[in-house]
């Protein structure tokens, strides 16, 4: 492997899930880790184990929504490693709620952390790598982003702020462009993490989402970071702009 040797990486909510795989498949490229959440922690068990792997790693607690945390985080990888090459917004919430009994608190909260904090995390990573004129970007939205042709029910908050993802990704490939900035998306679709858990818990919920998988599984957290690393890494030089998707078939149907 080795596509990532030496490029330091941020990956936020990276305590478990799919940040979690992210954060090991990155330093399995050879990428120094920054693993970030709210856990401190929770992040340094993840951190120890890219070390033990034999990788490179810091743990970092940070709310997302807040500032003065992702100023922070990004100072605290520049100053372990002085430069940030790779950022992955990764960290959000999913709480399944009726769009009649969504509450302000509930929307706002949604929105804070997983479009919000996507803001944040990329302008504070982006003024880095504007000084060296090179750096990647990986957004992760979901298949419930809209302008699919299918809705979600009870995902009203999730999906406007996953599709405000959509639009904030394009709008920065297009202002990022000229300093060698590249900035990507990837939708997954039903990821076997624990924001599903709720799901699995109805069978009858279960049965509905597969029957709309072509390949009739959920997918591994893994499937996912494979995309990842690849959109961070130069094998991806001449894509920006792009959302990708990762959902079994979901939205071919």
């Amino acid at each position: 492997m080795n596509d990532l040797k030496d490029k330091v990486a941020i990956v936020t909510g990276a305590r478990r899930g799919m940040g979690r795989t992210h954060a090991l498949r990155l330093a399995k490229e050879g990428a120094r880790v920054v693993v970030s959440d709210i856990s401190q922690e929770d992040c340094q068990k993840v951190a120890d184990e890219i070390k033990k792997a034999g990788g490179e790693a810091i743990a970092v607690e940070c709310d997302v929504s807040k500032k003065k945390d992702v100023d922070d985080m990004v100072k605290k990888a520049v100053g372990e490693w002085g430069k940030v090459d790779i950022l992955v917004n990764n960290a959000g919430i999913c709480q399944f709620k009726p769009f009649l009994d969504l509450t302000e608190e509930e929307w706002d909260r949604t929105i804070d952390i997983n479009l919000k904090g996507y803001f944040l995390c990329a302008q504070a990573a982006a003024k880095e790598m504007a000084k060296q004129k090179s750096g990647a970007i990986v957004n992760v939205a979901s298949v419930a982003m809209g302008q699919v042709g299918v809705g979600f029910a009870t995902l009203a908050h999730y999906s406007a702020s996953k599709g405000g993802i959509i639009g904030l990704t394009e709008t920065m490939a297009v202002e990022l462009g000229p300093l060698n900035i590249r900035v990507n998306a990837v939708a997954p679709g039903a990821i076997e993490t624990p924001m599903v858990d709720p799901l699995k818990q109805d069978p009858k919920t279960m049965e509905g989402v597969l029957a709309r998988v072509p390949l009739h599984r959920m997918g591994k957290p893994e499937e996912v970071s494979n995309l990842v690393a690849f959109l961070a890494s130069e094998q991806s030089s001449y894509m920006t702009g792009s959302t990708v998707v990762v959902d079994g078939g979901w939205l071919s149907q």
